[in-house]
């Protein structure tokens, strides 16, 4: 205890101090965020021919060895029960009449056959090219998955299972139950339709559309969302790193969101692509809320109405977007929320950046950054900060940091010691998969919070490193579990359900 009250006095420091650590940590990550947004735009002015931009480097078309060229003559597509042909054919670097240096035709179709995984809507390809005289006829055979998929949901109010368990004794209370149907192929096209009804601690209905082509090319997509959840619980402020809540399990209604959205998705090429979206969001709190935290909305309001705008943008350079072992990965997030009452405006841009490399055979390395630069006087609810979502110092996942700005670095080492697949006789679950990995890593980060005499963990830096296991299997479940001390001493086990 004696340690946690130094590391808390620390938090007392002249003005000048802070204001020195709040410019250093809004100096690296606007200087990461710059160079970002320049290869992003690279990026785009690649892109700019649409398909040409899925093809793969030239050398894999011309032979450099004075090895033969062979015309592509036919693509055979067979398995395909649900999905066009045409959106598999969409997802090739190579069509019917191309010359192709045949050196390079196996790793072309291994590319390819990556490229169609990443649909998420295949359990397994199997490939084989035919060659006749000059000619190849390239035979692709996908099973298909399960596209209708009834996923139970149990969720709780805490941010991770670990929280639940140890800091709220594993109250059942504080759990939500229902379900999520969603058809992940919706008549064939990669359309996904998704109904969500929840009960419990939180009730929730909601909708999501998704169409990713509305166009002859396969390159605009949208989507449709809308969304009402309400709970007799919620939390209205942030207290030496701990959410406080309020209301009472079988009281009433203490808090109510509707949302309802629309998005443009454009993709001119495989790597890349490109969101835009307009949402309409409406929050009601109780008086009780307002009284705790008068600063929960603006001007102590119990109501707040917004429009927000995001543009999203996602470069997939990895050879599996769920789990990810090599390859680059960008996500890019801006969104901006203008109010009509409860809150004047907030603007804020996310970053995440991650970088996976195979060492050797079955030797993986990764690091990942993620980064927020956020305006400041936002009302408490919409402030938000580390501890939250994806976005923790693993080893302080019982606390929560308010925050303006932050950056979090992670660093993974692991080693693949265990992967089979199993052909099952059963439909749609043709192959089971199951891949283990065993991992050290070690975590930074650092948030800047505008109330210090709050935080123990903020305006400093907060480390961790540890060792786990991260296991995956049948439709890209992933399951890590994770024996990690921080800087200030705490050690733990900790169980997540996501991956880096």
């Amino acid at each position: 205890m004696g340690y946690i009250v130094n590391v808390y006095s620390m938090a007392y420091k002249t003005p000048l101090e802070w204001h020195f650590q709040s410019q250093t940590l809004y100096i690296v990550t606007r200087t990461i965020m710059r160079y970002f947004y320049l290869f992003l735009l690279l990026i785009c002015c690649a892109n700019a021919n649409g398909q040409q931009s899925r093809r793969l480097p030239s050398k894999y078309y011309q032979s450099q060895d004075l090895s033969p060229q062979v015309n592509l003559l036919r693509i055979v597509i067979e398995g395909n029960k649900v999905t066009r042909t045409s959106v598999i054919l969409r997802e090739l670097t190579i069509h019917e009449g191309d010359k192709i240096a045949y050196d390079s035709v196996k790793f072309i179709i291994e590319a390819n056959k990556l490229h169609l995984l990443n649909l998420q809507i295949f359990n397994e390809i199997i490939q084989n090219v035919e060659r006749r005289d000059n000619d190849i006829i390239w035979h692709i055979e996908v099973k298909e998955r399960w596209y209708y998929i009834p996923t139970a949901i149990i969720q709780f109010a805490d941010r991770n299972i670990n929280t639940w368990w140890v800091k709220q004794n594993h109250d059942l209370r504080r759990a939500s139950a229902g379900f999520t149907l969603t058809d992940k192929n919706f008549r064939g096209n990669l359309e996904t339709l998704a109904i969500t009804l929840e009960a419990g601690y939180t009730q929730k209905l909601g909708i999501n559309y998704t169409r990713p082509y509305v166009n002859n090319n396969q390159t605009s997509g949208l989507g449709l969302s809308a969304s009402i959840t309400q709970s007799r619980q919620t939390y209205f402020n942030t207290d030496s790193d701990k959410l406080v809540y309020v209301g009472v399990y079988t009281g009433p209604v203490i808090f109510r969101q509707f949302d309802a959205g629309i998005s443009y998705l454009y993709r001119p090429a495989y790597k890349s692509r490109h969101i835009v979206q307009a949402m309409y969001r409406d929050y009601h709190v109780g008086d009780t809320v307002v009284k705790l935290n008068n600063d929960f909305f603006s001007k102590a309001s119990t109501n707040a109405q917004l429009l927000e705008l995001s543009y999203r943008f996602e470069y997939n350079g990895v050879d599996n977007w769920s789990y990810s072992l090599k390859g680059i990965k960008l996500v890019s997030n801006a969104v901006a929320k203008m109010g009509f009452t409860g809150i004047e405006s907030q603007f804020y841009e996310q970053l995440e950046v991650g970088t996976f490399n195979q060492i050797t055979n079955k030797l993986y390395s990764s690091v990942v950054f993620r980064g927020r630069l956020s305006s400041a006087n936002v009302p408490y609810y919409f402030r938000g900060g580390l501890g939250t979502n994806t976005d923790y110092v693993r080893g302080y996942e019982y606390y929560v940091t308010d925050g303006n700005h932050y950056g979090l670095l992670r660093l993974d080492l692991k080693r693949e010691i265990f992967k089979t697949t199993w052909h099952l006789p059963i439909k749609y679950f043709t192959v089971m998969p199951l891949h283990i990995y065993p991992k050290v890593f070690a975590d930074a980060g650092y948030i800047n919070n505008p109330a210090p005499w709050h935080t123990t963990t903020g305006n400093r830096l907060m480390y961790s490193y540890g060792a786990g296991l991260d296991i995956v299997t049948l439709y890209d479940v992933k399951l890590r579990l994770e024996f990690t001390q921080n800087d200030l001493g705490q050690t733990g086990l900790f169980v997540h359900f996501n991956s880096e």
